[in-house]
């Protein structure tokens, strides 16, 4: 009863907000009705390795295993899974969420991948969520990553475990928006690093807001297949169009 009381006070003084169009939303909603709609969930035909959606869908994409990506590059990670079509809509949401201290977004967030691959998660006997960890300049000047507060809530909805904190950046980079595909990967060569005295995971799920090259969760791939991880999948929030 006090928790309900708590809560109401909550919601007075600090109301939940559409991650979309930032409008007070019922204690029970998560996002408008409206706003649902504009969301464009990933679906077939896709990626068979990082899970694009292709770009057309013809006779040719109907039979076509991978996206132009995974056919020239390799990929270490088993497979990939994301939820939504990278478009204006979740592109704004997911700023606000990183640069403008949203970060009740992350229920939601966390609430959508749950909803559509929770049933594959458990599937493949998935130890630990882990996000992709963040420089320490960006921790210390947001004061927080944006990943981990989606793999927290998507422990809290899975019971499976997120580790916070084996997987380290341990050097700054360019930001990747502004290197093409090669400067990217050579970017975040040895970028990341497992801690060796962490728990020796053998499946792993890579937490992350947004899919784009694969450059960052390829190097997130390696650090953990380093320190002894045999299986590593990732999920995100969002992933652009396959070629």
């Amino acid at each position: 009863m006090r928790k309900q009381g708590v809560n109401h006070i909550l919601q007075i003084f600090f109301p939940k907000v559409c991650p979309i169009c930032t409008e007070v939303l019922d204690r029970e909603q998560e996002i408008c009705q409206d706003c649902r709609k504009k969301l464009k969930y990933i679906t077939e035909p896709k990626c068979k390795k990082c899970g694009k959606p292709f770009e057309s869908v013809d006779a040719q994409s109907q039979i076509r295993q991978y996206c132009g990506d995974c056919q020239k590059n390799r990929h270490d990670y088993e497979y990939g899974m994301a939820v939504f079509r990278y478009n204006d809509e979740i592109r704004e949401s997911i700023y606000r969420f990183k640069y403008k201290n949203q970060r009740t977004y992350a229920s939601f967030y966390a609430d959508e991948m749950w909803k559509v691959y929770g049933r594959q998660i458990r599937a493949e006997g998935i130890e630990v969520m882990i996000p992709v960890p963040v420089s320490r300049k960006k921790m210390q000047k947001r004061g927080y990553n944006q990943a981990a507060l989606i793999a927290q809530q998507l422990a809290e909805k899975t019971g499976i475990p997120a580790d916070l904190h084996s997987l380290t950046r341990i050097r700054d980079t360019i930001p990747q928006k502004e290197l093409n595909h090669q400067e990217r990967r050579k970017n975040l060569n040895n970028a990341f690093k497992m801690d060796q005295n962490a728990v020796k995971y053998k499946k792993v799920l890579l937490v992350d807001d947004i899919y784009t090259t694969g450059s960052t969760i390829d190097a997130c791939v390696a650090a953990l297949k380093e320190a002894g991880v045999q299986q590593v999948y990732f999920i995100s929030l969002s992933i652009g169009a396959g070629i």
